[in-house]
């Protein structure tokens, strides 16, 4: 039996189940997530018990809330996706406590200013070397399914930044075998049972032979850099000399391919999401985009973009935060509580999970107006200024808060700034496109466009 129920304050008991029925919770749930968890926030508070099935869950909506568990009691909170630990690991994504916080002081200056300006480098070369490819699109009046493209052209960058050249011709073979690793990852994470990631399936015989190709490329690959000690300046010779700041030792063998596959996995799905939603509705709004192009015409005129050029170009910045807000790519996160606690005057019993929906504190109207209109002017200084740090938070908080937060920031700004230069979006008739919650938000059935050459 599943229920839904406001939690009384602390030492209260919790009163019952009030409002919703109490056996349309769990297929409400599982058929339309967001709308589900927006509207038990909207009327029943924010912090509101979840009883899916036999499992008391917590959904966490509001600034203050989420700011406790990310960042004020973080310790208190573990992520738990042992799911995901198969593919990625011991990684970033899926690692816990001290062992979690060594490889967060290990990595984190891959992701310096210095090295995302290296790696801007090859974003833009990426995009240009596209073009082509989407000229002859244009001059068809074919339609694209756009989140395609983006997701192709994430996927190039990503390889290029974690090993350069070194791909080869391999890249095809890479790219398939990564699909097939990343929809595996959306299977196991919404699965009912554990048992059904064991059965000899196709699709798990599919991923299975193609963990296997990456992990012996992988491995391969790192064997091959340390003979030749040669530092390529991609990620994998970022990881390969990084050294811990405490004790000087750096990551064995095993470490650097989980660290790569979560990069992968947790790196260009999410910003090819984003900005196929960034475009859809870039599309819809004219008026937008105009003064979108008249900032990229100032400041970086016909000539590529430049990682130099970004701090002049706050408009396309906030028009990225506001498809951000809008079409969160992380829709949910999840938390275990380690031992109780106390959120917002409410009990949280040790053992509980706790949802955190960036997607419906963003469309919440008690910290935001007009909540489901698209308006990039909220995230100019001044207005960004009155808000709840956690009002908005499309990458996570704290300590944890992802650690590629600004690498995928500036990929976007500078492949959308390059896509706007060449080509106008235009929006295929009668697809009506929908936020569907998966491992990732994602528009299905796609944001279907053509593209039209600018002259």
């Amino acid at each position: 039996m599943s229920q839904i129920t406001a939690p009384a304050p602390v030492f209260s008991t919790v009163p019952a189940a009030a409002g919703m029925p109490v056996l349309g919770v769990l297929p409400r749930f599982a058929r339309d997530p967001l709308n589900f968890l927006l509207d038990a926030a909207l009327r029943y508070g924010p912090v509101v018990r979840l009883d899916l099935a036999s499992r008391s869950t917590y959904l966490v909506s509001h600034p203050e809330g989420v700011k406790h568990v990310l960042q004020d009691n973080n310790r208190n909170y573990r992520k738990g996706y042992d799911q995901a630990k198969p593919l990625m690991g011991e990684g970033l994504v899926t690692s816990e406590g001290e062992f979690w916080r060594s490889q967060r002081r290990l990595i984190q200056p891959s992701f310096s200013r210095q090295n995302l300006s290296e790696y801007a480098k090859v974003m833009v070369s990426a995009t240009l070397d596209r073009l082509p490819h989407w000229e002859a699109l244009a001059s068809q009046r074919q339609p694209v399914n756009f989140g395609e493209e983006m997701m192709r052209l994430t996927q190039t960058i990503i390889v290029r930044t974690m090993f350069s050249d070194d791909v080869g011709d391999q890249a095809d073979a890479l790219g398939k075998a990564f699909d097939q690793t990343l929809e595996h990852l959306n299977q196991v994470l919404f699965s009912p049972h554990p048992i059904f990631e064991k059965l000899p399936t196709p699709a798990n015989r599919r991923h299975e032979q193609a963990l296997r190709f990456l992990d012996e490329f992988i491995y391969r690959l790192i064997e091959k850099r340390h003979q030749s000690g040669v530092d390529n300046g991609d990620l994998l010779s970022r990881l390969l000399l990084a050294r811990d700041p405490e004790t000087g030792e750096g990551m064995p063998d095993r470490q650097i391919r989980d660290e790569l596959m979560t990069i992968f996995l947790a790196g260009h799905e999410t910003t090819a999401n984003a900005l196929a939603w960034t475009f859809y509705l870039l599309a819809r709004h004219p008026l937008v985009e105009f003064r979108l192009l008249d900032e990229i015409q100032q400041v970086v005129g016909n000539r590529p973009p430049s990682v130099e050029d970004l701090p002049a170009m706050s408009y396309g910045a906030m028009v990225f935060s506001e498809a951000l807000r809008l079409y969160p790519p992380a829709w949910m996160f999840a938390r275990h509580a380690i031992e109780e606690d106390v959120i917002q005057g409410y009990p949280i019993p040790a053992g509980t999970m706790i949802f955190l929906s960036p997607y419906v504190t963003h469309h919440h109207p008690d910290y935001w107006e007009n909540p489901e209109a698209f308006d990039p002017e909220r995230f100019s200084e001044a207005q960004s200024a009155q808000r709840p740090r956690y009002a908005y938070y499309p990458f996570g908080g704290g300590p944890r808060q992802c650690i590629g937060n600004h690498f995928a920031q500036m990929e976007a700004q500078l492949l959308m700034t390059i896509i706007l230069q060449h080509f106008r979006v235009e929006l295929v008739d009668g697809i009506k496109v929908k936020p569907t919650p998966i491992a990732t938000l994602q528009p299905r059935p796609g944001v279907f466009v053509y593209l039209e050459k600018r002259q």
